[in-house]
């Protein structure tokens, strides 16, 4: 499957999951100096990989029709400054409840670290900005996802179905923490706990066989 026809089957998948609405959300994929992106103003479960632009690490088109998403400069300044490979943005509805509200997501549970730790919320800046790629840059350092105030959220990885795991466990993770809210104070793992949970994961438990 080429890179392009990847942005449309989780393309399809985000708006399936009720991650994006609209034509909001992008979604880009690296492949050496060429990085293809979902393009400006077209639904996510519309595209085609004829759709989808090609442009360089400095953000100029070198293949396609249609214009890149406006969220490029961000998706840029995350390939430059991150080993990731691929990245998801989108304006999922927990998300953004969390994004709107919070400096950062409370480890209310331990697949946190599947993100790398407590996630940050990147102050607001406008979209498309050079302000905004920073400010995502620096929240994203060390983790794989991170919020964006009054935004959405953004997720990396070494390939597109990592980063869109990870944006499947952000939004769970928010809406695990606003459901909680509504009951009741959510209690947040201390450093110690999630330290326990890492230590576990690296010598897990041998049973004896019978």
């Amino acid at each position: 499957m080429t890179f392009r026809e990847q942005l449309c089957e989780y393309g399809r998948r985000a708006v399936e999951l009720g991650l994006v609405i609209g034509t909001s959300g992008n979604l880009s994929v690296r492949e050496g100096d060429r990085i293809a992106v979902t393009p400006s103003g077209v639904a996510l479960d519309r595209l085609t990989p004829e759709m989808c632009p090609i442009v360089d690490p400095a953000g100029r088109l070198v293949e396609g029709d249609l214009q890149p998403s406006s969220e490029t400069p961000m998706h840029l300044a995350i390939y430059e400054t991150t080993d990731a490979r691929a990245v998801v943005h989108t304006h999922s509805v927990f998300g953004t409840v969390v994004a709107t509200t919070m400096t950062e997501l409370p480890p209310v549970h331990y697949n946190t670290l599947l993100l790398g730790g407590v996630v940050r919320v990147a102050p607001y800046a406008t979209y498309g900005t050079p302000e905004l790629a920073a400010n995502v840059r620096a929240a994203l350092e060390g983790r794989r996802a991170a919020l964006m105030a009054n935004h959405g959220g953004v997720s990396i990885g070494a390939t597109l179905e990592e980063a869109f795991e990870a944006t499947r466990v952000l939004e769970w993770l928010c809406e695990v923490y606003v459901r909680a809210s509504g009951v009741g104070k959510p209690a947040v793992l201390t450093d110690e706990q999630l330290t326990a949970v890492v230590e576990r994961a690296l010598n897990p438990p041998e049973f004896p066989r019978a």
